[in-house]
């Protein structure tokens, strides 16, 4: 937790990714950055990393009851709403793939609430990732996606099916997964029925899931994009979107901001403002894959 002059804010980040105690260092840099100092006014508890959507309302309550100042949510529109049903007059920084579209805030703008935070753009981001995955593969006709059906709605798969592949004529099949238990299976049956890529959506069980997900699609030689750049120095053949890093130091300085009295319903959601597109090698060596120069080129990263 993070105590600044009396008043707490927790950080409490659902499903952890490979890169979540990271991501804890680059939100305590960052409010050290903006005056709040480790062991004069700052204290850091990773603790909160790894709580199961079903525990977040529970443990949302011991925080109420601990007077925290904040709340900090990862992982999406599901473990915010969870904390923001029991916690209704605690400002909530979050991050979810479309603040606005999922109802965690009225605008942009004016988010009106007790939550704001940063919006990924995921619904858009998931559809630009396919026509990556299909410049990737110019061959391949037939292609599946991971999906989370608590945060994708059958309209935005619907709209990816037919927007980012059909009209370049490649047929997209949907393997829904729910729990960490479900993606192999799930992965396993893309493959039996023909997939020759895999677009993993944004989801934070798939970013807290990543190195199960890239190991099995490396055994299989199944190409796959991701949404975290960041993912490719695990071993993910390619990924496209907002660094991790980055999202999470713009929610410490909203966090700072809150800290110091500006309410979450006159603090505007923000939105990333760097995308990168990076590519592993060797990752595409293992599985045979040439990776095409004309996409290798444009490559913000390459490893």
């Amino acid at each position: 937790m993070v105590e600044v002059q009396g008043d707490i804010l927790v950080l409490d980040l659902d499903n952890p990714s490979p890169n979540s105690y990271a991501t804890l260092d680059e939100i305590a840099d960052e409010l050290r950055r903006n005056g709040l100092v480790e062991a004069r006014n700052l204290v850091t508890d990773g603790s909160g990393i790894g709580i199961p959507y079903p525990r977040f309302p529970d443990v949302a309550r011991e925080l109420v009851k601990a007077k925290v100042e904040a709340l900090v949510v990862g992982g999406g529109s599901p473990p915010i709403r969870s904390v923001q049903a029991v916690a209704p007059a605690t400002p909530i920084v979050g991050v979810a793939d479309d603040m606005v579209a999922e109802g965690l805030a009225r605008s942009l703008v004016q988010p009106g609430g007790n939550v704001t935070g940063v919006s990924l753009f995921a619904p858009e981001l998931d559809g630009k990732r396919q026509e990556l995955l299909i410049e990737l593969l110019p061959v391949v006709r037939r292609m599946a996606a991971l999906t989370d059906p608590r945060v994708q709605s059958p309209q935005q798969l619907q709209a990816l099916q037919e927007e980012a592949a059909s009209v370049r004529g490649v047929e997209l099949s949907m393997h829904p997964v729910t729990g960490a238990d479900g993606i192999v299976p799930a992965i396993n049956a893309a493959k039996a029925a023909g997939a020759g890529g895999l677009n993993v959506l944004a989801a934070s069980l798939f970013g807290s899931n990543s190195k199960t997900i890239i190991a099995h699609t490396t055994a299989l030689r199944l190409p796959a994009i991701y949404m975290w750049p960041d993912h490719t120095e695990l071993g993910a053949l390619i990924a496209y979107g907002p660094p991790q890093t980055e999202v999470y130091r713009q929610v410490a300085r909203m966090v700072a901001k809150v800290l110091r009295g500006t309410k979450p319903a006159d603090l505007p959601v923000q939105q990333p403002t760097t995308f990168e597109l990076a590519i592993n090698l060797e990752t595409a060596k293992a599985i045979g894959l040439t990776v095409p120069m004309n996409l290798l080129s444009r490559a913000d990263k390459v490893i």
